[in-house]
C-alpha cells in the first residue's frame, strides 16, 4: 500500500519519486532487536507459493510527552494493543489476533536474561518493562509462533494518522462520557479525529464491564474501518490525503531490518492485496475471566487458545467456532474501495465535508458510514456493550 502509493503520487502529480522515497525511508526508525531474543521456536514449514507470515503489531500508549496525557493517566510508556497479524502462505486469508492488555501469563526472563520473567504477570508488563524485544519473546514463548517482523506504532503518530485522511468512521450506539479521564464522545454515526479518535480507542472504564475486552473489539472495528477508508476512491484520488497518511504512518513507525524501507514495507502491504477485505479478520484469543479474588478482573487464556496458536503456526485456517465473533474489514464502518466512490484528483472534496475533532460538523454524504445489516437481538445487545453499533 506505501509503495504504491508513491507510485500513484509520482504519476499523478509529477512529484519526484526519489525525493518522496528517501524522505518516508528517513522517517521510519529501524531497531534490530535479534540479538536480544535468545532462543527461538522453529518456523513450521506450510504448503503454499510463499512462506506464511506473523507480523507483531504493539500500540506504544506512553502518557509522557506533548500530546499523549490526554485521558489523566500519566506514566511510562506501556503497550495497551498488541495484535498478531497472520498471512497465510497461499495469500487467501489474514487473521490479526488481539492479545488483551489485561491477561494474566507467565511471562519468560527477556533480553538474555536482563528483564526476569514471574508468574501471573499482566500480558503489558513485558513491553513496559523490556520494551519490545520482551513482547516478542512473551508471544514465541508463550503460543510457538514465530514472529518474522515486528511494528511498534506510536499513539500520537495514529492520531496523525487518522487525522491525515479526515477521520474515521464510526457508529456509536450511546454517549461515551468518563469525566474521570477525560473522555466525553457523543453516540451517533460520523467520522471522529484527533483526540476523539485517541479516546475512542482508548476508553474503557464506562463502557461494558470496564475491562479491557470491550475496548479491544472498539480498536478491531477501528482498525478494520481504518484500512477500509485508506484503500477506498476517496483517499487514494486524494493526493493531500496520501501525502499526509503516508508521512504520518512512517514518522509514528519502529521496524525491524525486515521492513527497513518503503519498498519492502510496500512490497508486504501488495501482498494483502488479493485477499479481499472479507478475508482479512479480527479476533480475540479465547479467554475467561480469572476466577481468583486476588485477579478480579484480569482474564487468562482457554484451552481453545492452544487450538488457535496450533493452527496459526501450522498456517491452517481458523474454525467457525474460533472467528465467530471476528470483525472483517469488509463489514466495517464505511465505504469500500468501490469504483463508484472515487474522486477527481482535481476536486478534492470540500473541507466543510468533514466532521470536526469535537463531531459538530455533520459529514458529507461521501463520508457518511454505509449503514450495516439488522443485527439479530443477541448481536446488537453484545456491540452495545463493546460500545459498537452492530
Amino acid at each position: 500500500m506505501v509503495l504504491s502509493s508513491v507510485v500513484v503520487l509520482a504519476l499523478v502529480t509529477g512529484l519526484s519519486v526519489v525525493f518522496l522515497y528517501r524522505h518516508l525511508n528517513g522517517n521510519l526508525n529501524v531497531v534490530d532487536l535479534s540479538d536480544e531474543l535468545g532462543e527461538r521456536p522453529d518456523k513450521v514449514a506450510a504448503e503454499g507459493p510463499k512462506d506464511p507470515i506473523n507480523i507483531l503489531v504493539m500500540g506504544s500508549d506512553t502518557r509522557e510527552g506533548e500530546g499523549n496525557d490526554i485521558d489523566g493517566e500519566g506514566g511510562a510508556e506501556a503497550s495497551d494493543t498488541t495484535i498478531l497479524m497472520h498471512l497465510s502462505a497461499d495469500r487467501k486469508r489474514a487473521y490479526g489476533v488481539s492479545i488483551p492488555r489485561d491477561s494474566l501469563v507467565t511471562r519468560p526472563d527477556c533480553r538474555n536474561g536482563e528483564v526476569p520473567g514471574g508468574d501471573d504477570e499482566m500480558w503489558n508488563a513485558a513491553f513496559t518493562l523490556g520494551g519490545p524485544a520482551c513482547t516478542i519473546k512473551q508471544v514465541e514463548e508463550l503460543t510457538g509462533v514465530f514472529v518474522d517482523n515486528y511494528v511498534v506504532v506510536d499513539f500520537n503518530g495514529f492520531r496523525d494518522m487518522v487525522d491525515a485522511i479526515d477521520g474515521v468512521p464510526v457508529c456509536i450506539p450511546e454517549d461515551i462520557s468518563d469525566p474521570a479521564h477525560g473522555i466525553n464522545i457523543p453516540a451517533g454515526e460520523r467520522e471522529i479525529r484527533g483526540a476523539e479518535a485517541l479516546n475512542y480507542v482508548r476508553a474503557r472504564y464506562t463502557l461494558g464491564d470496564g475491562s479491557d475486552i470491550s475496548r479491544i473489539s472498539r480498536q478491531q472495528t477501528f482498525i478494520a474501518a481504518m484500512a477500509k477508508k485508506v484503500i477506498s476512491g476517496g483517499t487514494l484520488s486524494r493526493i493531500d490525503r496520501l501525502i499526509g497518511f503516508l508521512n504520518a504512518a512512517t514518522k509514528s513507525l519502529t521496524v525491524d531490518p525486515g521492513l527497513e524501507n518503503v519498498a519492502k514495507i510496500g512490497n508486504l502491504g501488495l501482498q494483502f492485496q488479493g485477499i479481499g477485505l472479507d478475508n482479512i479478520q479480527f479476533l480475540t484469543v479465547p479467554i475467561e475471566y480469572d476466577t481468583r479474588e486476588q485477579f478480579r478482573g484480569r482474564v487468562v487464556w482457554t484451552d481453545e487458545a492452544d487450538g488457535l496458536w496450533r493452527k496459526i503456526r501450522n498456517d491452517e485456517p481458523l474454525s467457525k467456532r474460533l472467528t465467530s465473533g471476528a470483525i472483517n474489514a469488509a463489514n466495517a464502518p464505511g465505504k469500500g474501495p468501490s469504483p463508484s466512490d472515487a474522486e477527481s484528483p482535481s476536486d478534492p472534496a470540500s473541507p466543510s465535508g468533514t466532521a470536526s475533532p469535537s463531531g459538530g460538523a455533520s459529514p458529507s454524504k461521501e463520508a457518511s458510514p454505509a449503514k450495516p445489516a439488522a443485527p439479530d437481538a443477541e448481536a446488537a445487545e453484545q456491540a452495545a456493550a463493546n460500545g459498537l453499533c452492530a
